[in-house]
This record gives structure tokens, sequence and C-alpha cells, in this order.
């Protein structure tokens, strides 16, 4: 693992900013892991990165439905949420499937050996604030190495 970028956020402007600066060190087609709790503003970055990208309808978390995907002039987002699954591994190859000509796969929830991504992206609460570290993964490299 490689950290590429750390950031703090304590506005939605800087949470904006993130999504700028992230999006051209994300390869089209890059599968992200979101982590971060409940509340930590996955949802939120992934509509900055949406928007970033030129989508401007409405995005919203796709806990029930499980993906979402939006469409972009640089090709689809395809937006994930793996939390109410036991297995996600049961959605991976419809994941992957929805994703073959997306800009970006993003999923929160997902284990990023599990979903053979390429980067994480961490959301952390620190006080009133949150830190956001953007990781690039070598494939096959185990999480922590």
């Amino acid at each position: 693992m490689r950290l590429v970028l750390s950031r703090t956020l304590r506005t939605l402007g800087d949470t904006e900013a993130l999504a700028h600066e992230v999006l051209p060190l994300l390869p089209r087609g890059a599968v992200v892991a979101l982590q971060g709790p409940l509340g930590a503003g996955k949802t939120t970055l992934v509509r900055f990165l949406a928007q970033a990208l030129g989508f401007r309808g409405r995005v919203t978390s796709p806990t029930y439905t499980l993906i979402h995907t939006y469409p972009t002039p640089e090709g689809p987002l395809v937006h994930a949420d793996l939390y109410r699954l036991q297995d996600p591994k049961l959605l991976l190859s419809q994941l992957l499937s929805a994703g073959e000509e997306a800009r970006l796969i993003l999923v929160e929830w997902g284990e990023p050996e599990a979903l053979e991504a390429g980067f994480l992206l961490r959301l952390a609460p620190e006080g009133e604030a949150r830190r956001a570290e953007l990781w690039q993964l070598d494939p096959g490299e185990e999480e922590g190495v």
C-alpha cells in the first residue's frame, strides 16, 4: 500500500475540493473501496465525484438498491453499498459487469482484496473534522503490509 493523499476535511467545501483533487489520480475503470463509519461522508464524497465528472442529477446512498449508476460525459460512475449483504462476493460479478465501461467504481463497505480494488479511500472522524486518506493498493498485496 502506498499513501497517495491525506487531507483534513472541516467543511463540505473541503470535501468538494478533495473530489476534484482525487479524480485525476484515479485511472479510468478504477475500483475504489470506500471505508469509514456510518456518517463519515462516503456518499457525500461520491456526490462530489459525480458532480466533478459532470453528473447534474441527484446522488443518493445505494444502501437498499445496492448499486447506482450515474451517467457522466467521461463514462458511468458506479456506486455500490455492500453494508447489508451477508456475502458481498455474491454481488461482485454484477458490480464488475455494471462497471465494464465505467469511469469509476466506488464501493462502500467492501473489502479491498475481495473487490480487487486498486485504491482505498478512508474517511475517519477527527473531532469536528474528518481525515481522508487515499491509498493505492498493489495487486496481491495484503492490507497493512
